[in-house]
């Protein structure tokens, strides 16, 4: 059981070598540590080390409170496992867990900035694990346990709990119970139950169906009205096979003693079990307006198709994310040891947990915002049967959940340290999202609710195979691969790649029914630029740019991806030979920069050598309006070597009249210039310019030229640590995306994903 509700772990399928390519590219794994504070000096270093280092080292041992203020220990959580439950996998060793761990880590990061590490215990035995990460406690803030089997898991977060005074936080337990908690709050309401009456039936004893029903008697279930169900029945008073201390403590008068005998004219069922546990009878013997929470992992006890077919008065829910309604983990541990550590709090307790678990509910019933009802194809979610649990993409929990768990913490005497202002709090934690992964992530989910047919077009190339199959296994839509087909399956044999699954198709340009229409269609646009049939016929057959762009002219694809073959400008060329900009609007490239947490789009990245006063306007108009379909509200900073005037020069001079033509169109969005990139980017230097319109640090960036733009970006990514995405096309009257020359398979894959979002648009 204890492996049952990795919820957060649900998604897309994937190959086994999509897996194993995605954890051993580039370094290892999926973590690194880097420093925060300069390095760059011998000072720097006399700072960091010796023999700076042994002012906080007596700091510290004077008030090991200090800790705090002087390590990252209020920011860092530790993930722990011994392997013995890995999510639905059970017992496989401490070190086969450690790719899970770092994972979990990285959800932390993700999802609430907080610094994470894991470690492996190699014991099965419940005392030498506790007496391990007591010892290890000083260097963290919180302790995350994960992935240890019933009933150890019991004892040891509890002798954890006991002995340490930092947060010691089991999620297999209390992350599901508290979303599923959430969940059910609305899930009453909307069915008008009170939940002192309610009658709740949970089939699963281990540690998450134990942490549901004591959630749900903390929040105020009578406890008569709770029945708790293992694989031999209902747990009753004097049961004596298959008990534990922890299932007797949930023990009831009852005369049940079936599964099915417990859910007859029961209000809610909680399934933490396995597959098919919940049968058609049994949900047709609830009461009215069933609520039923099918939380097994990978699959439901029971699916919403089987229920709709008995019911449709149900609420369900699933560990499922293409159902509605995902009882999701990812809700819960990063915000929940968000607000617990910056409050230094010293537990997590009951009330923490029903604060976190009333704000989740609180979220759902609130409007939804429009980077949200963005994955949804223009279909706003509403609070109602089908939507009573925040969605993980939902920008508003970092600072929803967080402050309502430090309110508690503060509210029952666990936080050693206050915070007085609320709403400042609130604004710093909405400051530390992601918002690229964020954007991705609310992109790949819109996609797939409107899946895309794709042209991958070098389709012989092994890394355009990889990411195909990857588009494919992420259910984003139809992959179509060009190519020769031979050539493309030895290559798959020989690199491991499984091409015959539905979604993927293999065309060969030279032998297509439609490349006779392809040529027609190119000698209409080239014939009076020089172009002969025969020039164009050849161009159809033998360059699958020219014949991936005829086939989304021509309405036979959705969206192009290209570039791994042939430099970008070459690409360009190409696929402009068939596809026109937008009317009104002028095509450029467009570069996402993401360093530490901050986001900056950087234009023109792509496609204008050396632009215009004229063109530069137009440039940071396209660029503003990308920013806003992102979710972004555009500051755009007009960059140049000199800042307001100084020091004066030509190049300068036409930043500045790019500026007034900019006033005189009256754009709807904030910019100004010219400014030097630091001025830009850092509110301290932009302070000595009072008179600057920008009202904070510039997210646009409009570069004087597609060179500085393109060596700034490169530069970024190699020596700046910085995630750049793109250059994206932008402008074009049909989506494609050209990537960088020998782009990695995931590249090719956010690319496609990204054209087939605007194919939607």
């Amino acid at each position: 059981m204890a492996g049952m509700d990795k919820t957060e772990r649900q998604g897309p399928s994937v190959s086994p070598q999509e897996a194993l390519d995605f954890h051993a590219s580039g370094r290892p794994g999926k973590l690194e540590i880097n420093p925060t504070k300069p390095m760059a000096t011998q000072r720097d270093l006399s700072l960091a080390y010796s023999p700076g280092v042994a002012v906080p080292v007596k700091a510290i041992a004077e008030d090991p409170s200090r800790a705090f203020d002087y390590t990252t220990r209020g920011n860092l959580v530790a993930v722990i496992s011994n392997g013995t439950a890995i999510l639905g996998l059970g017992n496989l060793g401490a070190l086969a867990s450690k790719p899970v761990m770092e994972g979990k880590a990285v959800l932390f990061k993700r999802f609430a900035d907080v610094d994470s590490i894991d470690l492996e215990v190699e014991t099965e035995d419940a005392e030498e694990f506790v007496n391990c990460v007591k010892l290890l406690g000083p260097s963290f803030g919180g302790i995350n346990l994960e992935d240890i089997k019933a009933p150890e898991c019991f004892i040891i977060e509890s002798r954890l709990r006991e002995l340490m005074d930092i947060p010691v936080f089991h999620d297999d337990q209390h992350g599901t119970a508290i979303i599923a908690m959430a969940g059910l709050i609305n899930a009453l309401d909307l069915t008008g139950r009170d939940l002192k009456t309610t009658k709740l039936v949970c089939n699963g004893a281990g540690s998450a169906g134990i942490a549901c029903i004591e959630l749900a008697k903390a929040m105020g279930f009578a406890p008569e009205n709770v029945l708790l169900c293992d694989t031999k029945g209902v747990v009753y008073k004097g049961r004596q096979e298959g008990m534990n201390q922890w299932k007797s403590a949930h023990a009831v008068e009852t005369d049940k003693r079936t599964l099915a005998e417990a859910l007859d004219g029961a209000d809610v069922v909680f399934g933490l079990s396995v597959k098919g546990a919940l049968t058609p009878a049994m949900v047709q013997s609830m009461a009215k307006n069933p609520i039923i929470f099918a939380m097994a992992n990978p699959d439901p006890e029971i699916t919403p198709e089987e229920v709709a077919e008995i019911r449709t008065d149900a609420i369900m829910a699933t560990g499922r994310s293409d159902y509605p309604n995902q009882v999701n983990n990812v809700l819960g541990f990063p915000y929940i040891f968000r607000g617990a550590l910056d409050v230094r709090a010293t537990t997590i307790n009951e009330e923490m947990k029903v604060a976190a678990a009333e704000a989740l509910a609180a979220l759902a019933r609130q409007d939804v915002p429009d980077d949200v009802a963005a994955a949804y194809q223009g279909n706003r979610p509403k609070y109602g049967p089908n939507y009573i649990i925040p969605v993980p993409f939902d920008p508003r929990l970092i600072s929803a959940v967080p402050v309502a768990v430090a309110k508690a913490a503060m509210d029952t005497g666990v936080a050693r340290r206050p915070i007085l202002d609320m709403e400042k709090y609130a604004n710093e934690l909405s400051a530390r999202r992601d918002p690229i992964a964020s954007t991705l992530q609310r992109i790949h989910d819109r996609v797939r609710r409107q899946p895309k047919r794709v042209v991958f077009a070098e389709g012989e190339e092994e890394q355009v195979m990889r990411a195909a199959v990857s588009y494919v296994n992420q259910k984003l839509g139809t992959a179509i691969l060009l190519g020769r087909e031979e050539q493309m399956q030895e290559t798959a044999r020989n690199a491991g790649v499984d091409l015959s699954r539905p979604g993927i198709e293999l065309i060969n340009a030279r032998l297509s029914r439609r490349n006779g229409i392809y040529a027609h269609h190119l000698y209409e646009r080239m014939q009076r630029k020089g172009y002969l049939f025969r020039d164009c016929q050849r161009l159809i057959n033998n360059d699958r740019n020219h014949f991936a762009a005829c086939m989304l002219a021509l309405g036979d694809a959705d969206a192009v991806v290209t570039g791994v073959t042939r430099n970008y400008s070459t690409a360009l060329d190409d696929i402009r030979r068939i596809i026109d900009a937008r009317p009104g609007h002028r095509v450029i490239g467009v570069s996402i920069a993401l360093c530490r947490g901050r986001t900056v789009l950087v234009a023109d990245t792509a496609v204008h050598d050396m632009p215009t006063s004229e063109e530069l306007a137009d440039i940071a108009e396209e660029a503003a309006g990308m920013a806003r379909r992102m979710g972004y509200e555009p500051r755009v900073a007009m960059l140049a070597y000199s800042t307001f005037g100084h020091p004066p020069g030509e190049r300068s001079a036409k930043v500045q009249e790019a500026v007034r033509i900019l006033d005189k169109r009256r754009v709807d969005f904030e910019y100004d210039g010219e400014m030097a990139a630091d001025v830009a980017l850092n509110p301290q230097l932009m302070q000595q310019y009072p008179f600057c319109r920008l009202s904070g640090p510039a997210n646009v960036l409009v570069m004087p030229a597609f060179h500085s733009a393109s060596i700034s970006t490169k530069m970024l990514q190699e020596l700046g640590g910085s995630t750049v995405i793109g250059p994206l096309l932008v402008g074009l009257n049909k989506p494609v995306q050209i990537v960088s020359l020998n782009a990695k398979d995931s590249d090719i894959v956010n690319m496609a994903a990204i054209a087939a979002y605007s194919a939607g648009q």
